[in-house]
């Protein structure tokens, strides 16, 4: 579907959801059906997003019921969306480009992470050896959350800007968390990119060092070679044509929550999250670790102008290394189908205008 006729979609959308007095009844009466976002990593901060909507009821809000459905690894993840198992994707953008070369039409509605979040550990007993990915050369286990996840092929991105062969990148999966640290311990790994906060509980433990840092966009530039956008909202074409108002509620509570983001201290989010998601490292470490990287969530939850290009060519080298894409069909990409900011747009006056009736400015509840 082409930009403009999304947005009038979009647009009747709104019209639908603001004609009632609470601005959401006909839009919780066209959505009777249950909305699955399955996430890569609930507990990653990365995905912080998705649950604190959850937490502070901002997807009844906007008319939606969403359930949310934990998966350790985003191409895992995109594969049960592909599979009609789940509506929608909590994962980086690049999946939707991924799935156009192989022929499969996603899109983003929603863009949460101007910087990936990721950072390169290697283990503690390496650090005389491997100091910077060049020294992958000559053969490396590198641990990551799925064969087919961003973390395996930003790492062979990573890689390839350094002159490592792919021959010369062993992927392991480890996924994150308890398993991430198991494979540290074990030392079934040289190194491997995780999230906060497995990234504070492994230098807690003092059992890795940070390689290459992507938590901010200087930073990530520095080691892809270009900006990077990632964690997105993003499902199906055909799915997200047919339940513009259902993507549209997804996408309000979305704007609405980044907005609390913003406005809220780092302590503040972390007593907003179910308790678990910080009982390993401990609160003090979680709320550090979060205040540290508040800067890579996007607010206005928009694709911006160039990022989409951004991402594919710092995917390009890894991917075709991998062997995952060719050349041809890179340069056939249509970026302009993987991504959309009609949701993202509307969902401003839909957000304002639910706080106008409320009395309470936006992101303050």
């Amino acid at each position: 579907m082409k930009q403009s006729k999304k947005v009038v979609a979009v647009l009747g959308a709104i019209a639908l959801a603001l004609t009632t007095t609470s601005g959401l009844q006909s839009a919780k009466a066209a959505d009777s059906n249950l909305i699955k976002i399955e996430v890569g990593g609930l507990s990653k901060q990365i995905y912080l997003p998705f649950m604190l909507a959850q937490q502070l009821g901002f997807y009844k809000r906007y008319g939606v019921n969403v359930e949310l459905v934990d998966e350790p690894a985003g191409g895992d993840a995109t594969n049960d969306m592909v599979a009609g198992g789940v509506q929608l994707t909590g994962g980086f953008f690049d999946h939707t480009i991924d799935l156009q070369i192989l022929g499969k039409n996603a899109e983003s509605i929603a863009v949460l992470l101007k910087s990936p979040g990721e950072v390169e550990l290697c283990r503690s007993d390496l650090q005389d050896k491997i100091k910077s990915p060049a020294d992958w050369i000559g053969g490396v286990n590198v641990g990551v959350t799925g064969l087919g996840s961003s973390t395996n092929f930003i790492t062979r991105a990573i890689g390839s800007k350094a002159g490592v062969k792919a021959s010369d990148m062993h992927s392991v999966v480890i996924g994150a968390g308890a398993t991430f640290i198991a494979a540290f311990k074990n030392k079934t790994v040289d190194c491997g990119m995780t999230t906060e906060p497995t990234i504070s509980a492994i230098l807690q433990q003092k059992l890795g060092y940070v390689l290459t840092d992507m938590r901010y966009g200087d930073k990530t530039k520095a080691a892809l070679g270009y900006n990077y956008v990632a964690t997105s909202v993003y499902g199906m074409t055909d799915w997200i044509n047919s339940h513009p108002v259902q993507a549209q509620a997804v996408v309000s509570a979305m704007y609405d929550t980044m907005a609390w983001i913003d406005a809220h201290t780092a302590l503040q989010i972390a007593k907003a999250m179910p308790a678990d998601y910080y009982a390993g490292v401990g609160l003090d470490t979680y709320v550090a670790a979060l205040n540290d990287e508040k800067v890579m969530y996007n607010p206005g939850i928009r694709m911006p102008v160039g990022a989409a290009l951004g991402v594919l060519r710092a995917e390009q080298k890894g991917r075709i290394a991998y062997g995952v894409w060719t050349s041809a069909k890179v340069a056939a990409v249509a970026l302009d189908a993987t991504y959309t900011n009609s949701f993202a747009q509307a969902a401003i006056a839909i957000v304002k205008g639910y706080h106008s009736k409320a009395k309470i400015k936006v992101g303050q509840g």
